[in-house]
């Protein structure tokens, strides 16, 4: 891309937000002057990751049909306004789970490719978590905890980004979907042997999800979507919390975690009163209800008394939306980062879009329901971003 934004685009412009992630692309269209979209578009398959990161050419493919779709839908219902306006699109944002660690090709390769295809000058390539904190929490200064399968927090201050946990299921994403269930199947295992700490209760659904206690260790341990598989136990955990206190005691060590991230993002909490910081709750974790957002609550109220405990209602496509229009007013506030909220300015060299290669990334998923243990299940959060602040930089 070598020519940049020029001016604001006028009421009549178009903008497109994406979301991409393990469980596929999501579009959609919306206009520079009206808030929420006018249409979406849903491409079943993930964008392809290998070594070189994620594959930009995978990407266009699925996105550039869509967008085409989507502007001919409106076109036709005449949503762009005067009927004889070009139908131009203004903006665009796209948010990838591992945009920050795998995205260079994005970078790299997408804003030539998209002015060249859709006339694009104004372009912002996020992380998901970036995408997730704009739709639960818009252009103010707070932190969103996204979990799902794995957990992160995501705060700022609009100077700079503070981002805790989200390291995977092997180093962190502590409280999350993964974790709870492992949880429950380690006091499941502990009730089959006899051990102290057991739980009967959840030993029971261990046996009606997965069958015998001693093939679990096969059915798992071979997967390569194992913090699936785990989450998918943790609506088991909450089910029986209400009636085992093994269960109960498991979402309230979960709760601790999830607190404890959050207060650790918030932007407020350098000064120890987390005033003004607005903490939004998002993703399929919470929607395991009061069994967990009971003890939660109680621990974000010990943690960042005065924060304002929320629950996020607009979800990453919502926040890629509001990121391009944003961006198609001049009025982007989020702080820009290399890897985190990269917005091309015009400067940087674009190269050819390049060939696939790899597999699916995943990204910030919902906690599996209810899915049987030879099913497939859906990829982890996104455990690979790097950190932008950590609670424990002192130099910035």
């Amino acid at each position: 891309m070598t020519d940049g934004p020029s001016r604001p685009a006028g009421p009549e412009a178009y903008v497109l937000g994406v979301d991409s992630g393990g469980s596929g692309l999501r579009v959609a269209l919306g206009r520079v002057d009206a808030d929420g979209p006018l249409f979406t578009a849903v491409c079943a398959e993930p964008v392809r990751t290998g070594a070189g990161g994620i594959d930009a050419a995978h990407l266009l493919e699925q996105l550039l049909p869509s967008a085409a779709e989507l502007l001919e839908r409106a076109a036709r219902d005449g949503a762009g306004g005067a009927d004889d306006a070009p139908a131009t699109v203004a903006s665009l944002a796209i948010g990838a789970a591992g945009m920050a660690t795998l995205g260079g090709r994005l970078r790299a390769e997408l804003p030539g490719a998209l002015a060249d295809a859709l006339g694009v000058r104004r372009l912002a390539l996020a992380a998901d978590a970036v995408t997730a904190y704009a739709g639960a929490v818009g252009q103010g200064p707070g932190v969103v905890v996204a979990g799902g399968t794995g957990m992160i927090a995501l705060g700022t201050d609009l100077t700079e980004w503070r981002r805790t946990d989200g390291w995977g299921h092997l180093l962190g994403d502590s409280g999350g979907g993964a974790w709870i269930g492992r949880a429950g199947l380690e006091a499941a295992m502990r009730a089959h042997d006899g051990r102290r700490g057991g739980s009967p209760a959840l030993l029971a659904r261990l046996h009606a999800v997965f069958g015998p206690a001693e093939g679990l260790p096969g059915l798992l341990y071979p997967r390569s979507d194992r913090p699936a598989v785990l989450a998918s136990f943790a609506p088991e955990v909450a089910a029986c919390a209400g009636v085992d206190p093994v269960a109960a005691g498991i979402l309230r060590e979960a709760a601790a975690h999830i607190a404890e991230a959050a207060a650790a993002a918030c932007p407020a909490a350098g000064d120890g009163s987390g005033a003004g910081c607005e903490v939004a709750l998002t993703g399929g974790l919470f929607r395991m209800g009061e069994p967990l957002l009971v003890p939660l609550r109680e621990e974000l109220a010990r943690r960042v008394p005065q924060a304002r405990v929320t629950t996020g209602t607009g979800d990453p496509l919502t926040g890629a939306l509001r990121i391009a229009r944003a961006l198609a007013l001049d009025g982007l506030r989020l702080p820009r980062h290399p890897t985190m909220l990269f917005v091309p300015t015009g400067g940087e060299s674009s190269h050819r879009v390049g060939a696939a290669a790899g597999n699916g990334e995943p990204g910030l998923d919902d906690v599996p329901q209810d899915r049987p243990a030879n099913a497939p299940a859906k990829a982890p959060t996104d455990g690979d971003t790097p950190p932008v602040r950590r609670s424990s930089d002192i130099s910035g």
